[in-house]
């Protein structure tokens, strides 16, 4: 199992925890980015700069992921993409996504994508909440505990 982050947009702290966890385990933790991420000192982690372009790094992480790795990405359409090869994707909020939800995702993100483009203000997501961390924290150890079992 590796570990696939879809860095540009993952909060710092998430980053930490992936850190962490790639040493305590020896898990392979590959931050894919269009400019540099600054990683630790690690055989475990390493960072993979892609050439900067729309979804370079989302193509990216879908041409190298397989099946039984995990895909941290809040990005529906790279988390639907890698699902179909039998990877596991993970929000940076602690959301696991699974096959019989990605498509309401996938839609509800195109409506919002299409008010945003008529003009109307959505807002943002909310900031990343301590519950949100330890949710992503624990989903985490369940799945890397699940492939060492």
């Amino acid at each position: 199992m590796k570990l696939w982050v879809d860095a540009d947009a993952c909060p710092v702290v998430i980053k930490n925890i992936l850190f962490r966890a790639a040493d305590r385990l020896q898990v392979m933790v590959t931050l894919v980015a269009n400019q540099p991420v600054s990683v630790p000192p690690s055989p475990f982690i390493r960072m993979l700069q892609v050439a900067s372009g729309f979804d370079k790094a989302d193509n990216e992480i879908v041409k190298r992921a397989s099946a039984g790795d995990v895909v941290i990405t809040g990005d529906i359409p790279l988390a639907a993409e890698v699902m179909e090869k039998g990877a596991t994707a993970l929000s940076p909020r602690g959301e696991l996504y699974s096959p019989e939800t990605i498509q309401a995702k996938l839609t509800m993100r195109d409506f919002m994508e299409t008010l945003r483009a008529s003009g109307i203000q959505s807002g943002g997501p909310s900031a990343l909440s301590h519950s949100d961390r330890q949710q992503f924290a624990n989903h985490l150890d369940r799945l890397l505990g699940a492939c060492r079992t």
